[in-house]
């Protein structure tokens, strides 16, 4: 019998992916008067597929490359293959008169939605963890 199963490895992707669509929401939120702004949209089922499996498989994640001394270094990072930033996609949705494609009412909604998921993940987390605590302190406390 296996002592962890893959629950808190799920959680975790599911926490992760949540994190990343909070991100990509409040980014359109923030160009909703942006003239010409397509509004982004995570994959959700494929980004949470990618990160579970690389979580449950313990795949390690690629290491970066060293600097190499008389280069110039950007800091821009290319998203790991497993990573939610990497299934971003710019959405298919009609602008406006001036091109912005961010439909407030939807993403404020989504922005709900989201929090509101992300919160079930980290009281069922919490809740996991409870009973590893209750079963490693064998019943007491």
């Amino acid at each position: 019998m296996k002592l962890f199963d893959t629950t808190l490895d799920r959680l975790q992707a599911s926490l992760d992916v949540r994190l990343a669509r909070q991100n990509v929401l409040g980014g359109n939120l923030a160009n909703a008067d942006t003239p010409g702004y397509q509004p982004r949209e995570l994959d959700f089922e494929a980004a949470m597929k990618a990160r579970t499996t690389a979580l449950v498989s313990g795949k390690p994640s690629l290491p970066s490359a060293m600097p190499v001394e008389g280069h110039l270094s950007l800091n821009v990072s290319q998203p790991e293959p497993d990573e939610p930033s990497s299934f971003v996609k710019v959405a298919d949705s009609p602008g406006g008169l001036d091109g912005n494609g961010v439909d407030l009412d939807r993403t404020m909604v989504e922005l709900s939605r989201n929090a509101l998921l992300y919160g079930a993940s980290t009281r069922s987390a919490g809740k996991k963890l409870s009973i590893l605590r209750y079963v490693a302190s064998e019943g007491v406390g």
